[in-house]
C-alpha cells in the first residue's frame, strides 16, 4: 500500500469515528477517534523523514 492510500485510509476512518463522537454522541468513537489522530501523526512523522532521506541522497 503507498503512504497516499495509507494517510488517506487512516483519515477516512478517523473522520467517520470523529462524526459519530460529535453527531452522535458515541464516547466509544471519541476514543477510536483519538487513536486514529495518534496514528495519523506516528504515520505523518514517518512519511516526513522518509522524504528527507530521499531528498539527501540525492
Amino acid at each position: 500500500m503507498s503512504r497516499v492510500s495509507e494517510l488517506q485510509s487512516l483519515v477516512d476512518d478517523t473522520k467517520m469515528e470523529m462524526e459519530k463522537f460529535y453527531e452522535k454522541g458515541n464516547k466509544a468513537a471519541g476514543t477510536r477517534a483519538r487513536k486514529g489522530l495518534q496514528d495519523l501523526k506516528k504515520l505523518a512523522q514517518e512519511v516526513r523523514l522518509e522524504i528527507q532521506a530521499m531528498k539527501n541522497a540525492e
